[in-house]
């Protein structure tokens, strides 16, 4: 490693430097820079010079000035911005030589959350639940306060029936419909009765994968692309898959057409089953909604559903709609009674979708994360133009794509400015190897906040974001 030892200050384009210590040289600069905002020389939003006049001044390789630039903005240290260049962040505020830290401290607990996986509590339907629930109660049966039948209650298998087949195009009875507490129980029934090894999406949820595992059921990775799993990558050998069709998570993009058809013909070729994790299909909002691949073939699709997303994930309610042949394997594997999901919430959510009340929430759920969506996309366009967000026609998350390598050092940046965020390696498959794969990101959960906290919480994605390249310098 170079050494590099210079104990004279420096006014490097009017910024006044003492570079001092032994190191390489990035790490020299970045030390004087932030001994320089620590003792208030650098006041928040004092604009710094571009890197390449720095650079000549202080006699260094413009790439030093620029990584260390870079990774000062990563820390929260500085600030980037298109069109108004570098800038000590305003957060970082000179402190006390007595109190001097080494480095920024990163709020002890997130302010803002924009991590995916559940709407805002505050958004649930009290008033609209409370009227079902008072409905439920009055005209339930007696044995619905008997000891629970494991297929759940037939009140709510009807009406998810009903409304699965007019809103996502499902094809089964409710003699097919078995009740579970959310997509994760429904995966340690399947887990159980199926048996491994499955295959599995390269992006996905780790806890999946994790819960399959724990169970005896290991996966293998299945490519990722624009037009969802390469499912021309399933083998004879995998007794299921696990997929996400109609919005691939976390990446976004509904299942290719012609993919939809291969992965139902190769289930009935091979005796497979495809799972189907339809954990947000309702929110789809630049087109229709993509139907089930349930629909193509019953006999050989599980559909997992649940109002976790929809409603609220402490509701413990979802479904599976299966073929005929696991019904009765997946209730022996349930148990003889009911443990899971209370009666009267199944009762209660029966109501909700018979009313019309269900339909509704989603509607004005569905305008609510539109608009929220827009609001991320019209932040990043005028704050970061030079990052690209994608998988943003249906869901509650967005990826923001970052510049390869970025991605640990913009998740560091935002836990210092107290924003809950993760990037796209967290949902990395451990065994998918092929590079093509490999993408930098961040998964935005746009849905999360409540509402007086959703711009703030852009405000501190958009200050983490690495800043824009600087443009080639003319030539000559």
């Amino acid at each position: 490693m170079d050494s590099w030892v210079n104990s004279a200050e420096v006014l490097g384009s009017d910024l006044p430097l003492e570079l001092a210590g032994t190191g390489n040289r990035r790490a020299v600069l970045m030390g004087a820079l932030r001994e320089a905002v620590r003792s208030g020389r650098l006041a928040p939003g004092t604009r710094l010079p571009p890197y390449r006049s720095l650079a000549a001044d202080l006699g260094l390789a413009r790439n030093t000035v620029a990584d260390a630039y870079a990774e000062l903005v990563a820390e929260g240290w500085l600030a980037a911005r298109q069109g108004s260049g570098t800038r000590v962040a305003e957060r970082a505020a000179p402190v006390t030589p007595a109190h001097r830290p080494r480095t920024p401290e990163r709020p002890s607990r997130p302010v803002h959350d924009l991590v995916q996986g559940q709407p805002d509590p505050s958004a649930f339907p009290r008033t609209a639940w409370l009227a079902s629930a008072r409905r439920a109660l009055a005209t339930a049966p007696n044995d619905a306060f008997g000891p629970g039948d494991p297929h759940g209650r037939p009140e709510l298998r009807r009406a998810l029936a009903g409304y699965l087949a007019r809103v996502r195009g499902v094809r089964a009875s409710p003699e097919r419909i078995v009740l579970c507490s959310g997509a994760a129980h429904g995966l340690r029934l399947l887990a159980e009765v199926v048996g491994g090894p499955w295959a599995a999406e390269a992006y996905g949820l780790p806890f999946h994968r994790g819960l399959l595992a724990s169970h005896g059921v290991g996966t293998r990775p299945v490519g990722v692309d624009g037009d969802g799993a390469r499912v021309g990558e399933l083998t004879r050998r995998d007794r299921a898959v696990l997929l996400t069709p109609a919005h691939q998570f976390p990446t976004g993009g509904p299942l290719h057409p012609a993919r939809r058809a291969a992965v139902a013909d190769w289930a009935r070729s091979t005796g497979g089953l495809v799972v189907e994790d339809d954990y947000d299909g309702e929110f789809r909002y630049d087109r229709q909604p993509v139907g089930a691949v349930q629909g193509l073939d019953p006999e050989h699709v599980v559909l997992l559903g649940s109002v976790s997303k929809s409603l609220s994930p402490a509701l413990r309610l979802g479904w599976m709609v299966l073929p005929e042949r696991l019904v009765a394997p997946v209730v022996a594997a349930k148990g003889e009674r009911e443990q899971f999901s209370s009666a009267t919430d199944q009762l209660t959510l029966a109501d909700f979708v018979d009313s019309g009340a269900y339909d509704r929430h989603v509607r004005r759920m569905r305008q609510r994360h539109r608009r929220r969506r827009d609001q991320l996309v019209a932040a990043l366009e005028r704050r970061a133009p030079h990052v690209r967000v994608t998988g943003i026609a249906a869901g509650l998350h967005a990826v923001v794509e970052l510049p390869p390598g970025t991605e640990r050092s913009v998740v560091r940046a935002a836990a210092w400015q107290g924003l809950a965020v993760e990037g796209l390696a967290d949902y990395r498959h451990p065994g998918a190897k092929r590079a093509a794969d490999e993408r930098d990101g961040l998964v935005v959960g746009y849905a999360t906040p409540a509402e007086h906290a959703y711009p703030e919480a852009l405000e501190a994605l958009c200050r983490a974001l690495p800043p824009p390249p600087e443009p080639p310098e003319p030539p000559g």
